[in-house]
């Protein structure tokens, strides 16, 4: 293998700085203790800002460096006062995490437009602002960045557990956005990648995972037969947001168990 580090350095991301969105729980958390644990600082976003904090403070009782900062990604004028806050703050930042994310699972002749807009500007617009304001940051410094978004196995299924139109359709919205960054600024030194995870043990299932016959049922779709753990995601995010993923752009990596592959 040819490559300008040392092998076993592919994987560090010491001195990096890294903004999480939907950072307060689940995935979010994970991967700001697991990019912590690789070296880099970490801007732990999330609309509820005690959640944020409480991460930020496990990350540096873990011996990271970590920064809470509240922030709704439906909200341009927030996106863009919050990074600049936190991009003062942190020094400037060098990796985006798109992790902020809800679901409201109705049968789409019951769905309210409220509730269709909600998960959309949530799931969709708010990862086109964050890395809008992002890349415009990145380009105005002439530096290189990246950004890993996170969608979803539904993002390429009209089918599940129950009717989630609105999840779906949002996230199948991510894959594109994905790729139409990664070409569009590619000549900007900014890779744009995602992640697709399965079904993983989160306060978003909780639901899920305390009733037998739909545990079984995720089983009976995957594979591998379990749920995801939230690290496995995780790792999954460190590898394209590092330098072991340097030719690796509008790609989108599941995390499913071999759901897909079905």
């Amino acid at each position: 293998m040819t490559c300008a580090q040392a092998p076993e350095k592919m994987f560090r991301l010491d001195e990096k700085r890294v903004f999480i969105t939907g950072g307060g729980g689940g995935i979010g958390r994970s991967a700001a203790l697991l990019f912590a644990a690789f070296g880099a600082h970490v801007v732990v976003l999330d609309r509820d800002l005690a959640a944020a904090q409480a991460v930020g403070n496990e990350v540096a009782d873990a011996g990271g460096t970590a920064f809470a900062a509240a922030l709704d990604v439906t909200d341009e004028s927030d996106v863009i006062s919050a990074f600049t806050a936190a991009e003062e703050t942190a020094g400037g930042f060098d990796i985006l995490i798109n992790n902020a994310g809800i679901s409201i699972r109705r049968p789409s002749t019951e769905l309210s437009l409220a509730d269709w807009n909600s998960v959309v500007s949530v799931n969709l617009t708010g990862m086109f602002l964050c890395s809008r304001t992002a890349a415009r940051s990145w380009i105005a410094r002439g530096v290189a960045g990246t950004v890993v978004n996170t969608a979803s196995i539904m993002s390429y299924s009209g089918g599940g557990l129950h009717p989630n139109v609105s999840y779906q359709s949002a996230k199948a919205g991510v894959v594109n956005l994905t790729r139409t960054l990664a070409v569009e600024w590619a000549d900007d030194d900014i890779r744009v990648n995602a992640v697709a995870p399965t079904w993983v043990r989160t306060p978003l299932i909780e639901h899920l995972a305390a009733d037998a016959a739909q545990m079984q049922k995720i089983r009976d779709l995957t594979p591998l037969k379990r749920l995801a753990e939230p690290e496995e995601v995780a790792f999954a995010m460190v590898f394209l947001a590092g330098s072991a993923a340097s030719m690796t752009t509008g790609h989108v990596l599941a995390v499913d168990g071999g759901y897909l592959a079905k």
